[in-house]
């Protein structure tokens, strides 16, 4: 029974052997804080036999000189146990704080590099509540219940060899009552083990609709949502405080059993102690030192069953963190990648697509079209129609479920990732910026970028307005932008995509925020880069794609018409049907929009 229970622990404990891996770099200092614990643990147990001198060398033999020199021999111990207390617990604890931050960077640095799909099926808020909570469990264990477990255990077969040695008879019976306590501590660490997954998987609930409701506060206030939040935030939270509840209970249960039966078996071994000194087969000092080494023995089995629970928790968290690193990208990559593409030439051919969250729906069928270099495209459709898809399938965030998309005149799976994507600039429908300055915004696709570059670029996307600020580039933002309008945060971004510097540049909606001046600056913007670089554009707003080469039309994921604005106006219905909505069916408009206000009355004069 004892052996099974023994088995189930380890295999159970197993869960923070990865964690454990993560020492290896600081081996040196787990051996200072390794002799440390050990020096202390055999300094605490030479206690009980400076008490045993004092009481029969001192106390009995009526000698001051000998009482002066153990009590001299018992000072030097304690000095000795603090010193290495000291070393023990600064070595312990900076190998728990520096394990913890390895362990954040290296699942961090691992997730970073996965593919975009991974965070479809897996909420982001639940694996920050990981990197934090889970890792800072780890710390405390690692940085102090391992210490004290290994130090207990220590004390634990040091007292049970003292104890042999300082009345054989007595020890048996704690020997006998050993089995006793360790059968809870394994019974109930398996309970709380599962329990500690429970309630970590339950906190981290909590953080995900906590920081999710925080952060689109505008959006909670603008419904008058606050009471139906909390209330459902309080429900998130009494699950994870009854979770908690029952492994609390589970641990209590566990430290009340076992201190009932260690102090059971203690008021045993007094009284069977003391009639062997009052008949005179034992001295009162080996009592003293016998019941001292018993009280070490039960304080070791007490402290190492509730940091057994401890170590439960952290197997949970462990096994959490091992899930994080594990994962995979879908996106398999060329050890020795294409590099650097010398022209943008942009190619779909037969590409059909479904992403792996809906994979019974093709959300791309059959789509063949080719962007050369230099040229500018514009993709079209109603919403849903599969543009933004393409522009995601360009940069190689999910791979295609059939056809092939190539860059340069290479297939884009020929490419490192961040090879290929050197090579493009994103301009996002939702412009998204992060916590910080404007400048470390600007210049987050290029980090090296000359200050005068970002002025061009923020020029070039009509952002001028950052000079007008008090800070300039040094002014902060709110995550997300917060503090600046939709129609400022755009701008930023096309700036920052300028700044790049790339062969293809893409454009999902990056008109859709701004108002009339600022949408006919930024169509100037996009001009000026016809022909500098390949550029292709999705929009609503055909106003800003007359100015294209080609429009291609998407519906329902297909590719049904492609051509000149002229030539769809002609030829395709529904690309008729937004130019009526829009007002965009006159030759002046076009013009207007294409060539500015002086040219058009040049050109509407040949008309």
């Amino acid at each position: 029974m004892v052996d099974e229970l023994e088995r189930h622990a380890g295999q159970s404990l197993k869960s923070l052997r990865p964690a454990l891996d993560f020492l290896m770099p600081y081996r040196w200092r787990v051996v200072a804080a390794s002799f440390a614990l050990m020096l202390t643990a055999s300094v605490t147990l030479a206690v009980g036999q400076g008490l045993r001198l004092i009481i029969d060398q001192g106390f009995q033999a009526g000698s001051p000189n000998l009482l002066k020199v153990n009590i001299g021999v018992l000072s030097c111990i304690i000095v000795v146990l603090a010193a290495g207390t000291y070393v023990r617990y600064y070595f312990v604890s900076w190998i728990g704080e520096r394990v913890s931050a390895d362990i954040r960077n290296a699942v961090y640095a691992h997730l970073i590099h996965l593919h975009p799909g991974f965070f479809e099926t897996n909420a982001p808020s639940e694996i920050q509540s990981r990197i934090t909570t889970d890792t800072t469990l780890l710390q405390a264990v690692i940085g102090s219940s391992i210490s004290i477990a290994l130090r207990n255990a220590l004390m634990f077969l040091g007292g049970i060899v003292l104890l042999v040695i300082t009345n054989a008879r007595l020890s048996m019976l704690v020997l006998i009552c050993a089995p006793l306590v360790v059968i809870p501590i394994v019974l109930f660490g398996r309970r709380v083990r599962r329990l500690s997954r429970s309630s970590q998987d339950t906190l981290a609930e909590v953080g995900v609709y906590a920081g999710e409701s925080l952060r689109h506060i505008k959006l909670v206030h603008a419904f008058n949502h606050q009471r139906a939040d909390i209330a459902r935030f309080s429900q998130h939270v009494n699950e994870a405080f009854n979770v908690a509840v029952a492994r609390i209970r589970q641990r209590a249960w566990l430290i009340v059993t076992v201190m009932v039966l260690v102090l059971a078996a203690i008021a045993v071994m007094l009284w069977i102690g003391g009639q062997e000194v009052l008949t005179g087969r034992t001295s009162a000092g080996e009592l003293t030192a016998f019941i001292f080494y018993a009280v070490i023995v039960a304080a070791s089995v007490g402290a190492i069953s509730e940091i057994y629970g401890e170590l439960q928790r952290a197997a949970g968290a462990t096994e959490r963190l091992v899930e994080l690193l594990s994962a995979r990208s879908d996106l398999a990559e060329p050890e020795c990648g294409a590099g650097s593409v010398s022209e943008g030439t942009l190619q779909f051919d037969g590409v059909y697509f479904a992403y792996p969250t809906r994979s019974e729906v093709d959300v791309l069928s059959d789509v063949s079209f080719k962007v050369s270099d230099g040229e500018m495209v514009a993709l079209v459709g109603p919403s849903g129609a599969g543009k933004s898809t393409v522009l995601e399938l360009a940069q190689r965030f999910y791979d295609v479920t059939r056809g092939s998309i190539s860059f340069g005149g290479v297939s884009v799976d020929q490419f490192r990732l961040d090879d290929l994507r050197r090579n493009m600039a994103y301009v996002p429908q939702d412009a998204i910026l992060f916590g910080g300055s404007i400048g470390a915004n600007l210049r987050y696709g290029d980090p090296t970028a000359s200050d005068r570059a970002v002025h061009m670029a923020l020029e070039a996307a009509s952002a001028d307005f950052v000079f007008g600020l008090r800070e300039g580039l040094g002014t902060h933002v709110g995550e997300s932008g917060q503090g600046l309008s939709g129609g400022e945060r755009q701008r930023i971004a096309i700036a920052r995509a300028l700044i790049a510097d790339p062969r293809l540049l893409i454009l999902d909606e990056a008109t859709s925020a701004l108002d009339g001046r600022s949408e006919e600056a930024i169509r100037r913007t996009i001009a000026r880069q016809h022909g500098e670089r390949t550029v292709v554009i999705v929009a609503h707003r055909l106003s800003t794609v007359v100015q294209a080469d080609r429009i291609i039309v998407f519906d329902g994921g297909r590719i049904v018409g492609e051509g000149s604005h002229d030539e769809l106006l002609a030829n395709n219905k529904l690309y008729r049907q937004f130019a009526s909505v829009q007002d965009l069916s006159s030759a002046q408009e076009v013009a207007l929009l294409r060539y500015g206000p002086k040219k058009t009355m040049v050109r509407t004069r040949r008309y």
